[in-house]
């Protein structure tokens, strides 16, 4: 029991991560790295609000989504939009956000140092017991809020003007803009909700054990790869590949070793490219870029 609830956890934060570079990734077709440094700073904004500043919980929280998506929304403006208007290729995409997630890593450590950081300062306690497991509250309320998420970003995409121009831009930005949907404020909205859904998964990952200036890297990645075998451009498969990526990861640390969770991912990734590249879903996109 203690292993299924260990892979909900997971299911539930790699689940936000996916969610959140797919909204960016599918109007963009930018493998956005930078994505990254968000989930990062995220954490570490409330960090700042709340030891520093020392802001209120609610406050902080609302400052801190505020200020992901802002960074969400200069990385758009400022580098990716003109790099788009000049037509470059898509590795020059990929460069340019790797020096992001680089320069603002560094950023973090010059700033927070390296040394782990503890949001959640709430004395330590057993948990709650689920038929001879146990939880805790945070984790509770990462699965609650991941799974509201889910479904809200469904009926977002599905269900709303915006995100029906999201979907609209992701399929064919230049028929798009003939119909009146200007791609560049769609891709604007991408940024900015990708970043504040990213950022949340920062958080209550930090609140759950601990943060470092590095800790969002290897969730990105998680997320990256649920999204790729769970089927690019389908909404509902993300949910199937958080679910095996978390499987796969948990079952590999309890039978082999904690050391082999990142190695299982990417063999899982890799067969998929092999036999299934196109994930769960059979889903085919016109254009596809990394």
């Amino acid at each position: 029991m203690q292993i299924c609830l260990n892979i909900l956890l997971s299911t539930a934060v790699i689940l936000l991560i996916s969610i959140s570079f797919s909204v960016i990734y599918y109007p963009t077709k930018v493998f956005h790295v930078a994505h990254a440094a968000i989930i990062t700073s995220g954490a570490y904004f409330i960090y700042l609000f709340i030891k520093t500043f020392v802001l209120p919980f609610p406050i902080a929280l609302i400052l801190a989504l505020t200020a992901a998506s802002l960074m969400g929304l200069l990385f758009e403006l400022i580098v990716y939009r003109p790099m788009r208007s000049k037509n470059l290729p898509s590795l020059a995409y990929l460069i340019a956000s790797i020096g992001l997630y680089v320069v603002l890593q560094n950023s973090i450590s010059l700033c927070f140092g390296d040394d782990a950081k503890v949001i959640n300062t709430v004395e330590v306690a057993v948990g709650h017991e689920v038929f001879d497991a146990y939880i805790t509250s945070i984790q509770i309320i990462t699965i609650c809020i991941s799974f509201t998420l889910f479904i809200g970003y469904d009926f977002f995409l599905h269900f709303t003007k915006t995100g029906k121009s999201i979907r609209a831009v992701s399929s064919n930005p230049e028929l798009s803009s003939i119909y009146g949907i200007s791609s560049n404020r769609v891709i604007l909205i991408a940024f900015a909700l990708g970043s504040a859904i990213v950022a949340v998964a920062g958080i209550l990952s930090a609140m759950d054990t601990n943060m470092s200036p590095t800790f969002g890297f290897n969730l990105l990645l998680y997320g990256v790869v649920a999204m790729i075998i769970g089927g690019v451009g389908s909404t509902r498969g993300l949910l199937s590949g958080s679910l095996l990526v978390a499987t796969a990861q948990n079952l590999s640390s309890f039978y082999l070793d904690t050391k082999w969770k990142d190695a299982i991912t990417y063999i899982i990734l890799i067969l998929f490219l092999i036999w299934k590249p196109l994930g769960f879903t059979g889903k085919r996109l016109k254009k596809v870029e990394v």
